[in-house]
């Protein structure tokens, strides 16, 4: 159910000049959740099965989504002030409490009368050009502030995931070995969208904000955040896997490998700073074109190796050690576990507002040479590999013949995920021993269980992202690992 809705009108007397409370009918959602599954296995010899599978999953709406609803317009208020160029912003070391202007109806009725959010009439539509007048003779200066606004679009649906696989299985001596395509599509997959531009947008890219003969703001929106269902990705996969049966010494492995591509336009619906002093945009360079933005997943790993290797230590079966005691030398194994893959992608911002689309922090640049990563040097810690000069590898188009904005720029050439961070290996080993302790009827009445655990047996030092934003401090370089040192870590406890 929807608890807000923008109306983006470009009137050109009142546009963006609506805010739907309680609107209805809500979302059109698939209530049945349909998901139909196919598979098929033929055994093509007496050790050989050639698999073949296909599926639609109807993705539901995650909860967290409300929070674009219950927290903007008209139940949460942003009052923004923006200085004009060489003007100082006034503020204090305090804060006075205001009382907020009262919200109306467009009959002049007020819409929270009864003071109860939840008894609003359906489609009530709120009077935000009077809302943003009144606000306007409370605030020191009495210009008129747009509002920033978010909301989920009016035609939001529910999105899906189409996966197909075909794959051969082959039994040989004990163990079981796969090899098979996965691919995936999602369709109608929910992204943020700023149909209004970014903060501070140029009217030729704020069609929903009032502007008065001098080019004054005068109403309507700000930026508008909507959620919408936009967005489309793509999994291409070979898939490789081998799993052996418990020989009679008690050794167990398996392992798997993966090569794949996940292409999409946007791969999280928010963001922020990331892990490794990266930043994780989630919006488009330029809402108008959300297309230019596609490139790989955020998430996308092209290689990926990973293993387990279970032994039981049959140190009973050694006569040398049969003076200590079964008690003793029964109980031993041994478990190891490894992972190595390749780096994930990321996007190189600029750190200015080159257009006049806003300051949305999602500008790209253009660049202009080829750096020798990291990932091919030993000193890995400089990304691009010039230090303080890393910036030379990329031009900022401002000042720019038919470039807008205050800087007059336009839209940077290169792409989103262009570049990859170093790959991440990892080795954890553990040591177990099992006791039993006393007898009941069906087995041991409890297990003593000591454990030494070594995570990341080797300390190899796997790098996180490099700072990511060229007018940035620290461009290019890494600041941050990724996993941890080694840790070693003993146990003891009682199973019963």
């Amino acid at each position: 159910k929807r608890t807000t809705g923008l109306v983006l009108s470009r009137s050109t007397s009142a546009p963006g000049s609506l805010l739907i409370v309680n609107p209805q009918p809500g979302y059109e959602l698939d209530k049945n959740g349909w998901g139909p599954r196919l598979a098929l296995d033929w055994g093509m010899l007496a050790n050989t099965t050639f698999h073949v599978s296909g599926g639609i999953t109807t993705l539901l709406p995650n909860i967290w989504q409300d929070n674009s609803l219950t927290g903007s317009n008209p139940f949460v208020v942003y009052p923004r002030l923006t200085a004009a160029p060489g003007q100082p912003v006034r503020f204090g070391t305090s804060i006075t409490p205001q009382q907020l202007p009262v919200i109306y109806n467009t009959a002049g009725a007020a819409l929270f009368a009864s003071g109860d959010s939840k008894q609003v009439p359906s489609n009530s539509a709120m009077d935000l050009l009077r809302y943003e007048r009144d606000l306007a003779a409370l605030s020191p200066n009495h210009e008129i502030t747009p509002l920033v606004v978010a909301g989920v679009a009016s035609n939001f649906r529910n999105g899906y995931l189409g996966t197909w696989t075909a794959g051969l299985e082959q039994k040989l001596a004990g163990v079981v070995i796969n090899a098979g395509y996965v691919g995936i599509a999602g369709v109608k997959l929910a992204a943020m969208d700023f149909p209004n531009g970014y903060a501070g947008a140029d009217p030729a890219f704020s069609p929903y904000t009032l502007y008065d003969a001098s080019g004054r703001i005068a109403g309507g929106y700000a930026q508008a955040s909507l959620i919408t269902n936009r967005s489309h990705s793509t999994y291409h996969a070979l898939q490789i896997s081998a799993q052996n049966s418990l020989t009679s010494w008690g050794l167990g492995v398996q392992a798997s490998y993966t090569f794949a591509k996940s292409i999409d336009d946007s791969s999280s619906v928010l963001g922020g700073a990331g892990t490794s002093g990266t930043l994780t945009l989630p919006g488009p360079m330029n809402p108008f074109d959300t297309r230019a933005d596609k490139g790989p997943s955020s998430f996308d790993i092209k290689s990926a190796l990973s293993f387990s290797v279970f032994q039981e230590l049959h140190a009973d079966r050694f006569t040398v050690l049969h003076p200590l005691g079964s008690t003793l030398t029964r109980g031993w194994q041994l478990l190891g576990i490894g992972t190595f893959q390749t780096g994930i992608p990321f996007t190189v911002y600029s750190g200015i507002q080159q257009t006049g689309v806003g300051a949305g922090a999602t500008d790209r640049p253009d660049q202009v040479g080829t750096p020798q990563l990291s990932t091919n040097r030993t000193v890995r810690e400089d990304y691009f590999g010039l230090g303080a000069n890393n910036t030379s590898y990329f031009s900022i188009p401002v000042n720019v013949p038919g470039g807008t904005g205050p800087n007059h720029g336009v839209f940077g050439s290169l792409g989103r995920n262009t570049f990859r961070g170093p790959g991440f290996h990892n080795l954890d080993i553990a040591l177990i021993k099992d006791t039993p302790l006393g007898q009941r009827s069906g087995g041991e009445l409890a297990n003593l269980q000591f454990r030494a655990e070594f995570f990341n047996v080797f300390n190899l030092v796997n790098f996180g992202l490099p700072s990511n934003t060229v007018l940035g401090p620290g461009f290019g370089v890494i600041s941050k690992s990724a996993g941890s040192s080694r840790q070693i870590q003993l146990s003891l406890k009682v199973i019963f």
